[in-house]
């Protein structure tokens, strides 16, 4: 008898078993995601930057405003929020930091090899990212605030988490940072360039409400408030300025960009890297 023969004969028992296919599921999808992002250094290093930026700016707010004449200064450095204020710089390091590595590395192709359906994909990576950034921005909010402390304390003009709209404005300033981040990784999906993404975040950001306070009479006014730099500005701030919207009505406004910006990012890849 042929060797063919003899294994066609083989009782099932004694036949090689084929490997087992594990089912794609959610969990297993987002371990995934979490086992590329965590030895990524370059990702842990920005995080880092982006910390370090909130609580050296909030240091140095405090040390300037606790040596300068209190009248002088004016309502943004004398408000509660002001040691806030490295928020400024901490976005445009947390704003591109997660998806456009895979592209350069052809990591994709792998990912979506193992991942068929894009959803679930587009889904996991801004759980995973935002899980990390809340926990990590929350902390360098919470650490400015106080850092400033050091200085403004001993002045007499040191505030209280408990002091009106305060803890609001410091945990707002974590959330906003984590959506600023999910925001830059969807237009990273969109260009699929580190570069290109960081541009149109800056864009978005710092030029488009400059470009929009051209237009004639209140209207430059009215749509400014519903851009995400300012609706992320009423989370990030205790003072009530009429040119903002209400905290509640920016979280809004600013997930309904992140919202946006990650369905135009499935549909571009959904269509793009099929």
């Amino acid at each position: 008898m042929s060797t063919t023969a003899a294994t066609l004969t083989l009782p099932a028992a004694r036949r090689p078993a084929r490997p087992k296919r594990e089912k794609v599921t959610p969990g297993r999808i987002l371990n995934a995601e979490w086992i590329k992002f965590r030895p990524l250094r370059s990702s842990w290093l920005t995080l880092a930057a982006a910390i370090a930026a909130m609580i050296g700016i909030g240091a140095v707010i405090g040390y300037t405003s606790s040596t300068a004449t209190w009248s002088d200064l004016g309502p943004e450095m004398t408000a509660a929020s002001s040691p806030l204020q490295g928020f400024f710089l901490a976005q445009l390091f947390i704003g591109v930091l997660f998806v456009i590595g895979e592209y350069g590395t052809g990591m994709i192709r792998s990912t979506f090899q193992a991942v068929p359906r894009r959803w679930p994909v587009l889904g996991a990576k801004p759980v995973v990212f935002g899980a990390v950034a809340l926990v990590t921005m929350m902390f360098a909010s919470f650490a400015a605030f106080f850092a400033g402390q050091v200085f403004l304390g001993p002045d007499g003009h040191g505030s209280s988490l408990a002091d009106p709209g305060v803890l609001r404005a410091v945990a707002g300033t974590g959330v906003y940072l984590t959506l600023i981040g999910i925001l830059g990784g969807a237009l990273g999906w969109i260009l699929r360039s580190t570069a290109s993404a960081l541009a149109a975040l800056l864009g978005m950001l710092m030029i488009l409400p400059l470009l929009v306070g051209f237009l004639p009479g209140s209207v430059g006014d009215t749509v400014t408030q519903y851009l995400p730099s300012e609706a992320g500005e009423a989370l990030a701030t205790s003072l009530e300025q009429p040119g903002l919207l209400a905290s509640g009505a920016g979280l809004a406004v600013l997930a309904l960009w992140v919202a946006g910006a990650l369905a135009v990012g499935l549909a571009m890849v959904r269509r793009r890297d099929a």
